[in-house]
């Protein structure tokens, strides 16, 4: 997982607070909200071509029966 930076946190948060209309005194609020949404972002890129079923190994060519 790639690291998180406070100038990628306080970009996100600056834009969801002038999206709200620049509300006075919720600073933590948009600051927190911008991590979530930042590391869930994260999370789905890394996630995205992962299968917990193990599609991603290689495929195992099963014996054709001849019949």
């Amino acid at each position: 997982m790639r690291l998180l930076t406070e100038d990628q946190i306080r970009l996100r948060a600056f834009h969801l607070w002038k999206a709200a209309g620049e509300p006075a005194g919720s600073r933590d609020c948009f600051w927190y909200q911008a991590e979530k949404e930042i590391l869930a972002e994260q999370t789905a890129q890394e996630m995205n071509g992962f299968d917990p079923r193990g599609a991603n190994k290689a495929k195992i060519e099963r014996p054709r029966f001849l019949g």
